[in-house]
This record gives C-alpha cells, structure tokens and sequence, in this order.
C-alpha cells in the first residue's frame, strides 16, 4: 500500500490534459481601405462623441434597465458561482450531524445475545464527518480552469450585449432625427406646393392655363401630404422602438436637428491583429476554447485512479445526557482508491467528445475573427463611400433648388407649362430627402465602425 501511495505522489503531480495555446491566424496586413494616418482618440463611452444629451441619457438608460443585458448580467453572476463552486472542489467537506436510534435484539440469533444487555437498545451519536479526493491528475485543477475561462466569457458577452445595444439606441435615435428632418422638408415641400396649387388656381381663373394645372397641382400636393405621413408613421415606430430599448415603454422626444449632430472622429490606423484583444466577442469565443481545452483534461483524468480519503470523528453513548462524557468518543479513518478496469469504452469516448467540441470552439473562434475582419474593412468602406456621397449630394441640391426657383419664376411669367415645375419640385424634394437619409447613413456606418472595432480607442 506505502509502495502505491508514493507511485502517485510522484507520477500524480501533474494536470492532464493539453495546456491552452492561442492558435496562429492568418490575417492580412491590414484592412482593404486603411484609416487616415491622423486620427483622435475616443472614449470606451463612444457615443458621447456625438456631443446630444437626449442620446446620452437614451443610452445610459438602456444600459440600466434593457432586458437584454439584465439577462447577461444574470449570465454573469451564474458563472461567478460555478466558479466558486469548482474552486470549492480542493477543499474537504465536513458533514455534521445528530442521530438516535432504538432498536430491538432478536432472541433467535446465533450466537444468542448476552441476557445481560436489554433486548430493547437506544444509541445516541454526534458526528462530523468528512469525504476529500485527492486531485492527482489535475481534474479539479482543469475544472476550475474552465470555469474561470466560462466567466470570462460571459463577462465578454455581457460587453457585447452592452456595445450592442449602444450601437442599436444610437443608430434609432439617428433613424428618429432623419426622420424629424425629413418631415420638415416635406413641411416646406407642402408649403411650396400649397402655393403652386393656389397660383395654378389663379391663372385658371383668369383663363391663362386650363384646369389641368391645377389638377397636376392638387396631386403633387396631395402627394406630399401622403409622403408626410409616411414619415410621421415611421417615426412613431422608431420612438417605439426606442422605449423598448431603454425600457422606458412611455417614451416621448420631442423633435430634433440632424445637422446638428457631429460626425466623430475618424479611428486611428491599425493591424486587423489589434481586432483580438480590442473585440470582446472574439475574445469571448477565444474563453469558449479555453474551456474546452480544459475539459479535454478532465475527461481525461477519469483514466486513471481516484483516490479518497475518509474521516470521522464525533461521539455516541446509550444515554442523551453522557454523549459529551469521558468514553464516549469515536472516530475514523479511512482511504479509498478507485480504479476504473472496464467501462467498454465509455471514458476513452468522452475524451473524444471533449476534443472534438474543443475543434468545434476552434472553429468558431476563427469564424469571430474572420467576421470581425469584414464587419471592420465594411464599415470603413461605407464610411469612406457617404463621405463622398455627401458632396456630390450637397452638389445635387443646390443644383435642383435653383432649378426649382427658376422654373417657378419661368411658370409665373408665362414661359414654361406647369409640368416644369412639377418635375422640378420632385427633383428637389427628392434631393433634399436623400441628402438627409444620407447624412443619416453616415451617422449609422460611423457607428458600425465604432461596433466593428470593438467601441473605444486610445
């Protein structure tokens, strides 16, 4: 027996199982559209470069009282526990505990019982016991290995449901100022529009232009006024949409200058390597392999022996009143070993499983990477792209609102039927709400960047 104690003490002292290893990838040098060699710094609070208090208190009340993360904070809170738990493992539990029993001694036995000792016994024992396995293979050494890397995990996910849902109240808070930004175009499309009815009437009157201007007139405006309610229509689901990502399901924002907002600040130039430690859900699936590679070692360690030490210690006596009496101490000792002989393949099955789910991490993890590479080389492309968009659509709006006044100007004097003017207002209309939805465009790819490159930057 002294011979197989020390045979484990020596070849025990280790942990099986593979020791983790971030695995090489193969990224590019850097992104198809690199940033600009000057850029600003930008805090883990993104959203504040944007300099709007309504959006501010929208995402600092989201992040309070969302649905979403309150779940991953539960999450968390979860894996704290299998944590503590694990990490319990080391330790020996001792169990107390009291009993009393009273039993009769059959007559019919062999040998029979010594007629000195009543038939009718009582037994009172008090008694701390405890059950502690020795982890000579390391399995409560990868159990608690994978329950620190579970916790990672899951605080990185609760990182993403945070950034996530930063990114999802911004982009509707710019949806909503789009769209107050749009209606009053249409306001003053409504205006002009009600104007060209109220000169195409006149001039029907006083028989210069037949009654088919003033029809076109009445359907342009009529037109309008569908596209304004439109706009209201959406906008009421965007502020929806709002309240329930802030919780707050009363939610009412008055309206608000587009224009206003400014744009942030471009992210500094980078390797797509930096995206490892800088995406929290890539550093999330990198915890997830961890923990996997963890549990290679422990189904592993059901391979070789367990050994168990047992002990007790406590008192008993016939009488309630004489337990803590001198004699009427007990107490035990024991050890156990273990040693699985055949189990038809059972445990050597489990290692299998465990490593095949270990490639299931790995490749999960290179899919994050991968999908993190074309979010960040998308979003840098959008950006750039409405960038340029923007003037070529300032160009366009100038050009059919001085269109737009000289075929009115054309139509009062005479010149030009009202079909000129018609087309011009659908043209300006037209430009002015795309060079709105553009610059809401821009807004949200700035913040598909921000997301893409995992928040914050130094």
């Amino acid at each position: 027996m002294k011979r197989v104690l020390v045979l484990l003490l020596v070849t025990g002292c280790t942990t099986v199982g593979p020791d983790y290893k971030r695995p090489a990838v193969d990224l590019p040098k850097e992104y198809p559209t690199p940033s600009p060699e000057q850029a600003a710094a930008v805090s883990p609070e993104w959203w504040t470069a944007f300099r709007d208090p309504t959006l501010d208190e929208l995402v600092a009340t989201s992040r309070k009282s969302n649905v979403d993360l309150r779940l991953a904070a539960a999450r968390v809170r979860e894996a704290e526990a299998l944590l503590r738990e694990a990490s319990a493992a080391f330790f020996p539990e001792v169990i107390g505990g009291y009993s009393a029993t009273r039993n009769l001694v059959s007559t019919r036995t062999v040998p029979p019982p010594i007629t000195t000792v009543p038939l009718q016994r009582t037994q009172h024992q008090l008694l701390a016991s405890t059950n502690f396995e020795l982890d000579f293979w390391g399995r409560f050494a990868r159990a608690t290995e994978a329950a620190q890397a579970n916790l990672l995990s899951n605080r990185l996910s609760q990182d993403v449901v945070s950034l996530t849902l930063a990114g999802g109240t911004a982009q509707a808070y710019f949806a909503l100022r789009s769209l107050d930004a749009q209606i009053a175009v249409l306001d003053l499309s409504l205006q002009a529009r009600r104007d060209s009815l109220a000169i195409a009437k006149a001039r029907a009157e006083a028989g210069l232009v037949s009654e088919l201007d003033v029809y076109q007139a009445q359907g342009a405006l009529s037109d309008a006024l569908v596209q304004r309610r439109d706009a209201e229509r959406n906008r009421a689901l965007v502020e929806r949409q709002l309240a329930t990502l802030t919780g707050r399901l009363d939610l009412k924002l008055s309206r608000g200058d587009l224009f206003a907002l400014p744009l942030p600040p471009t992210p500094p130039p980078g390797l797509p390597s930096s995206l490892l430690d800088r995406r929290p859900d890539i550093r999330s699936s990198e915890e997830q392999m961890i923990a996997a590679n963890a549990q290679i070692g422990i189904a592993r360690a059901t391979l070789f022996p367990t050994i168990s030490l047992t002990a007790g210690l406590g008192t008993q006596s016939a009488e309630l009143g004489q337990l803590l009496s001198s004699g009427a101490g007990i107490w035990s000792l024991g050890f156990g070993l273990a040693l699985p002989i055949f189990d038809a393949g059972r445990r050597e099955a489990r290692v299998e499983q465990a490593d095949a789910r270990r490639e299931q991490a790995l490749a999960l993890y290179q899919r994050s990477i991968e999908t993190a590479f074309r979010e960040v080389s998308d979003a840098l492309v959008n950006v750039e792209d409405s960038a340029g968009t923007e003037e070529e659509l300032k160009l366009r709006l100038e050009a059919a609102r001085s269109a737009l006044e000289l075929s009115t100007l054309r139509y009062e004097s005479g010149y030009s039927p009202y079909l000129e003017v018609l087309d011009a207002q659908r043209t300006a209309n037209d430009a002015e709400l795309a060079f709105v939805r553009n610059r809401q465009a821009r807004l949200a790819f700035s913040v598909d960047l921000m997301k893409a490159l995992g928040g914050g930057w130094k």
